[in-house]
């Protein structure tokens, strides 16, 4: 029996983002109001990430027999997100200078500089690194710094691989724990509908629509790179492996949506990774890639990095050099690897990286302090198509991908719709 269209989840967050909107522009103090339930909604979410990733790596590992196993997904994976993502921060460089939607602003390279950018520095390489490292095994966890958690994760995981049948039962029971946590996350998506609402409402409240008009071309710019990598690129890699664009966009559309309400590619982590499982992807690789993706391969916050960085130089009428823009490229291919750790993401990363580059101005980013929120969407969205795209292509090289079975999902002839019960939200053992 089909269910009515209004108990869909998609469905019922397209209606909450509609209803913020609406709620914005005529009510915008009332609207401005609403920011506790969608920060509410994204922190429930987040505070089961750091768990979910840690069993999910571990059972994977575990679960994989073989050590060599582990280190040729981990190549790959890495392999593929430096290729991609560097292919995002040139493609945003392009188009930034062919659209040039800084010229003309004539920003005062004396004014104020954004609290929030105060106090960013530069990231070193041995800093970045050093940062992985948590100073105590739980540190990770109660900061919620997904790296650090990976780390932990990759390092019990082997430990159990190593163990072998000893470490049985502890396997069993960490896996049992992941199918306990992801019955909390349908728990939680009911109240995603409420989240979007609260997120859009406040918004368009705050910042208003009319505010939006002189940055106007750097928004259509990011949202027109954004949409044009994930058709050319994305679109590309996926026919290479045998799949099509559009039905996988259908596909994960109900993740698309929460990410476009709550500006937050986290707070579809945890439905991603299932529904990439029930697509055909092999476990162990979406333990690996979709948790890890969430830290190297942000596709999107590549391309707005990358354009931001020369707005800002436009906008103070500073003309970069050919070898100034390629540094800008080489430093962001460090810096927007640690972005997903980072409060603020994309904006006080941005900060870190353009004081490492002299010649601009860091006044000119006080321009992007009430616009940078309606370009997260953009971002975000790109972020979670990419890394759902980068566990197919890993899984496919890794042969852990049945696309028979894939192809019948996407053409809709298997039940792709995650109830939140534990019979249908608990995946086979592998």
């Amino acid at each position: 029996m089909t269910r009515p269209f209004y108990r869909s989840l998609y469905v019922q967050v397209l209606a909450g983002i509609v209803l913020g909107v609406v709620v914005g522009v005529v009510w915008p103090d009332k609207g401005a109001a609403m920011k506790p339930l969608g920060d509410g909604f994204i922190k429930l979410i987040k505070m089961l990430i750091a768990p979910i990733v840690f069993a999910t790596i571990t059972v994977g590992i575990a679960r994989m027999g073989a050590m060599r196993d582990v280190g040729r997904i981990g190549i790959r994976t890495l392999l593929y997100f430096e290729a991609v993502s560097t292919l995002a921060l040139v493609i945003g460089l392009v188009v930034v200078n062919i659209l040039q939607p800084g010229r003309g602003l004539h920003v005062d390279p004396t004014a104020a500089v954004p609290a929030a950018a105060s106090g960013a520095a530069p990231i070193g390489t041995v800093d970045f690194l050093l940062n992985i490292i948590p100073v105590t095994v739980v540190d990770g966890f109660v900061r919620g710094d997904i790296l650090q958690v990976l780390v932990v994760s990759l390092l019990f995981g082997v430990a159990l691989l190593m163990q072998g049948d000893r470490a049985r039962m502890l396997v069993s029971a960490i896996e049992q724990l992941s199918h306990t946590l992801f019955v909390m996350v349908g728990m939680i998506m009911r109240l995603a509908p409420i989240g979007a609402f609260g997120a859009m409402a406040f918004t368009v409240g705050r910042y208003g629509v009319g505010s939006l008009l002189s940055l106007g071309k750097l928004m259509a710019g990011v949202y027109l790179t954004c949409l044009l990598f994930i058709i050319i690129v994305l679109g590309s890699i996926l026919r290479l492996i045998g799949l099509r664009l559009v039905p996988f966009l259908r596909y994960i559309g109900e993740e698309i949506l929460i990410v476009l309400g709550t500006s937050s590619s986290e707070s579809a982590l945890p439905r991603l990774m299932l529904k990439m499982e029930q697509l055909g992807c092999s476990k162990p690789v979406v333990g690996l890639v979709i948790p890890t993706g969430y830290s190297f391969n942000l596709d999107g916050t590549s391309i707005y990095m990358t354009m931001a960085a020369v707005f800002v130089a436009q906008a103070s009428g500073v003309q970069l050099s050919m070898r100034e823009q390629l540094s800008i490229l080489a430093i962001l291919l460090l810096t927007s690897k640690g972005a997903a750790g980072v409060t603020g993401s994309g904006f006080i990363t941005l900060a870190a990286t353009l004081a490492a580059v002299p010649s601009i101005p860091p006044a000119g980013l006080a321009l992007l302090v009430g616009v940078d929120r309606f370009m997260s969407e953009a971002r975000a969205i790109t972020n979670l198509i990419g890394n759902a795209v980068a566990t197919v292509v890993i899984a496919r090289w890794d042969d852990a991908l049945d696309l028979a079975h894939a192809r019948r999902v996407l053409a809709g002839n298997q039940p792709d719709h995650i109830a939140p019960l534990p019979e249908a939200v608990a995946p086979a053992p592998r």
